[in-house]
């Protein structure tokens, strides 16, 4: 296989978005993704609606992921594929697979990252894992966009995993979706429905320790999405701990279903249609990076001189032990930006990490871990990368002016 300028491990939207930006800044880009379609948590994990990530400034929408993430939603909408922020993930792997094939992306599906190879400070090459056997990639810059920070812990690049001081994590959720519903008849008897589940809590009937039901519509008629399993105590980077939860939260489905139909309208008729592909991470392994961004930055909408990316969705904490959720809302017209330096790991010279596992701390994760930006950070690495390749110096060295005026004059907002 030939040596590509940059090589993207993971192909959700901070990978995706990786590779098109710095294929259209002229480098040469492969991605490398576990699964059989790009998209990652959004069809894999059926992680469904999109996250509001904007604002309003004198009186006015402001939106704060902009860049890739808009021509996406654009596309999804001149598809007839969205509804308010819900979408239709067969739409979705469809348009990311043209975008890419269009900016002359390489594309390598069914391969699993187990290796990273270093010369001195630099990742010379990952090896996969693939049906064929191993095989080993080699490029000059790389993006970890695996969600876990895989690629930069394979690298011997110093990282944590979830909150201090007990390492818990987020919990993690398998959605699911509801079909043949009565979507009326349900939402008007969500009141009861909530009433019945308060109670069964606290009788303790329930295993699912999640304090209420949580529930979309869709852009299908008579289909409801359900965003409401929670597994609590388990590490998302043990493939043990993984695979109990994925078992007990599958159990976790059908209580659900069976106690709504119970205690909800408009499911007499339903059926289930499905349940996601994997079960959805919060969080997991962040690496500690340059800059290690923190809840209390976020808080105070901090704007830093390197920005990269602007967020203000909430501080959004489901409880890592059990039962409740924390939120923290921002000031209409306020957000926070996130800079550069949280996107490069220490140790690696020519390594970037993109997605819900850059520099932050706990409560800095929550709120950053959203598609919108998460999308907006890969954006914002892989025009780094490809500056990086161009100039031929490390990823540190990329000078942050030219980079913010790349994003920009491809439309990103970084708030500065």
């Amino acid at each position: 296989m030939k040596k590509y300028d940059v090589a993207v491990i993971g192909g959700g939207f901070a990978g995706t978005a990786a590779a098109l930006s710095a294929a259209r800044e002229g480098a040469s880009v492969l991605i490398l993704e576990k699964g059989n379609c790009l998209g990652g948590a959004a069809v894999n994990g059926l992680v469904n609606p999109f996250m509001k990530n904007r604002t309003r400034v004198d009186g006015a929408r402001r939106d704060l992921s902009c860049g890739i993430f808009r021509t996406v939603c654009d596309a999804l909408a001149a598809r007839g594929a969205m509804r308010g922020e819900a979408f239709l993930e067969e739409e979705l792997k469809l348009i990311l697979n043209d975008m890419t094939e269009e900016a002359g992306v390489d594309l390598l599906f069914h391969v699993y990252l187990y290796q990273v190879n270093k010369q001195g400070d630099s990742v010379s090459s990952v090896a996969v894992a693939g049906r064929s056997g191993p095989m080993e990639i080699e490029a000059d810059y790389f993006i970890d966009a695996t969600g876990d920070a895989q690629a930069a812990f394979l690298a011997g690049c110093p990282t944590v995993l979830g909150r201090d001081p007990d390492r818990l994590c987020q919990p993690m959720t398998l959605c699911f979706r509801l079909g043949n519903v009565d979507v009326e008849r349900f939402m008007a008897s969500r009141e009861r429905l909530a009433a019945a589940h308060r109670e069964a809590l606290e009788r303790g009937e329930l295993m699912n320790p999640r304090e209420n039901v949580l529930v979309f519509k869709t852009p299908v008629p008579n289909v409801l999405h359900f965003n409401t399993t929670r597994i609590v105590k388990k590490d998302p980077t043990s493939p043990e701990d993984v695979t109990a939860a994925e078992i007990l939260a599958r159990k976790q489905v059908f209580e659900i279903w069976e106690f709504m139909k119970a205690h909800a309208d408009g499911l007499e008729n339903s059926f289930l249609m499905m349940t996601a592909e994997e079960i959805g991470v919060r969080e997991s392994r962040m690496i500690v990076g340059d800059y290690v961004l923190t809840e209390a930055d976020c808080r105070a909408c901090t704007k830093f001189d390197d920005a990269v990316a602007a967020c203000n969705y909430d501080i959004d904490i489901h409880n890592p032990e059990g039962t409740g959720t924390s939120h923290y809302y921002f000031p209409e017209g306020e957000y926070y930006t996130i800079p550069y330096r949280s996107l490069i790991p220490r140790t690696v010279d020519n390594m970037l990490v993109a997605g819900r596992c850059i520099s932050s701390d706990h409560g800095a994760q929550a709120s950053y871990r959203i598609m919108p930006t998460v999308c907006c950070l890969g954006e914002a690495a892989g025009a780094a990368a490809a500056i990086a390749a161009r100039e031929r110096v490390p990823v540190r060295a990329v000078p942050i002016r030219a980079l913010q005026k790349t994003l920009t004059e491809y439309g990103a907002f970084l708030g500065i």
